[in-house]
């Protein structure tokens, strides 16, 4: 399975401004919908995804992270051969870079630390009505709302947040919880569909031990949880945090 890291710089005014002219502006500024539009017509649908945009305050440049199948010189030569003209002003193509993580980078035990930027949903397996709301069956609603709501009582989110990451890290990895926290969380609206949808934006920093290698490569090109093509789910690795 081949795979490489992929980094492209990204001029913010620049995004935003592409963005007002194709009317992915309107009412709502969703980022990651941005995104999956400009990647798509640059690069082929799903050619760098999962995706993370990485941005320090009160930058106006950021860096785009993704996994792909291919190396930048492919990227560069297919977006040089079908990129419309306004895409091709955004993206800075000579700047794009990218190293392979073949198969043999992953091992059986070995420990990693990573980032990770998540939209931890379920859908409802059943119909959920509370004094408040009520949720149709298959409704994508925050897990740890899911959790406090089914069982009518208090929940760490954290926790409940961990078992949603843990549950979709296996059997390719095992989570360890003491060196893993919730390092960030917000609601977020974003658009799909046309339809706005309200949820959790969380990122989190921790630890993992590989189990399955090859289960693991897979985990890395797909990502993680729902709304993958969209900014969320990459799994930015580091070297792993220290045990105490």
């Amino acid at each position: 399975m081949s795979l490489h890291l992929v980094e492209l710089p990204l001029h913010l005014p620049d995004l935003h401004g592409w963005a007002a002219k194709r009317g992915l502006a309107k009412g709502l500024f969703d980022e990651g919908l941005v995104l999956h539009h400009l990647l798509g017509e640059g690069f082929g649908p799903a050619a760098l995804q999962p995706f993370r945009l990485m941005v320090a305050p009160r930058a106006t440049r950021a860096t785009l992270y993704a996994y792909c199948a291919e190396p930048a010189e492919t990227l560069v030569k297919t977006a040089r051969t079908v990129a419309p003209p306004s895409e091709r002003a955004i993206l800075s193509l000579d700047q794009i870079r990218s190293l392979p993580r073949p198969p043999e980078s992953w091992q059986a035990g070995q420990r990693l630390g990573f980032d990770l930027r998540l939209r931890p949903v379920v859908r409802l397996a059943s119909a959920l009505k509370t004094d408040r709301e009520q949720f149709a069956k298959g409704a994508e609603i925050d897990a740890f709302l899911a959790k406090t709501l089914r069982n009518d009582k208090t929940h760490a989110r954290e926790e409940v947040y961990l078992d949603w990451l843990e549950a979709r890290l296996s059997p390719a990895a095992d989570l360890d919880r003491d060196t893993t926290c919730l390092h960030k969380f917000q609601r977020q609206t974003v658009l799909r569909g046309g339809k706005r949808l309200d949820g959790p934006d969380a990122t989190m920093h921790g630890t993992l031990t590989i189990k399955d290698p090859k289960g693991f490569a897979e985990l890395l090109a797909r990502g993680i949880g729902r709304h993958c093509a969209y900014g969320y789910g990459m799994l930015l690795l580091r070297p792993p945090q220290r045990r105490t």
